[in-house]
């Protein structure tokens, strides 16, 4: 993941993959989650260090939160795609399942630009049968009240609501 993931702006009690560990805590699920969110990480920068974040023991899940960075950046989208790819190959070459978390382009980057990048999410999650969760900022983004001042990065309960998307997401692929 990149900065959504790090939990940037946020305590570490704050961030979501904390909080998604309380809740499987909670729910009866033992698993640990690993926060491996690096801040202005783009899907190159993951693809960098997918082997190190599979390589961790007994990895079972691989939540994929990537994409916003290549966005703001303007990267090429095949680039991006064919980055998300391999590490989708990577994960499941290693049978390990994933969470595929999609991002969605302002219209200001252009209708095309736009399209294609949106695109990329649903393809790859259809070409390699991973779950699937449209837009991990459901409910959150443009949303003043759980956004800090950067408009982009969610607040505290902006990552309570994030965690919330990424957990329902998440339990198809969940075993007590």
């Amino acid at each position: 993941g990149d900065s959504l993931t790090a939990g940037f702006g946020l305590s570490e009690k704050e961030s979501y993959p904390y909080l998604l560990q309380e809740k499987l805590r909670v729910d009866g699920y033992d698993y640990d989650v690993i926060n491996a969110g690096i801040s202005g990480d783009t899907s190159a920068g993951g693809l960098e260090r997918i082997e190190w974040s599979l390589n961790q023991e007994n990895v079972q899940i691989l939540i994929l939160e990537l994409g916003a960075n290549d966005l703001l950046r303007g990267l090429p989208v095949e680039k991006m795609k064919e980055n998300l790819s391999t590490i989708i190959k990577k994960a499941k070459g290693k049978n390990v399942k994933g969470l595929f978390c999609g991002m969605l382009a302002p219209p200001t980057m252009g209708a095309k630009y736009q399209r294609e990048f949106m695109a990329v999410f649903p393809d790859l999650a259809n070409e390699y049968k991973v779950e699937f969760m449209p837009f991990i900022l459901e409910n959150v983004a443009t949303d003043p009240k759980l956004n800090q001042p950067d408009g982009i990065h969610p607040n505290a309960e902006g990552s309570k609501i994030m965690t919330e998307n990424v957990y329902n997401a998440l339990k198809p692929l969940l075993r007590k």
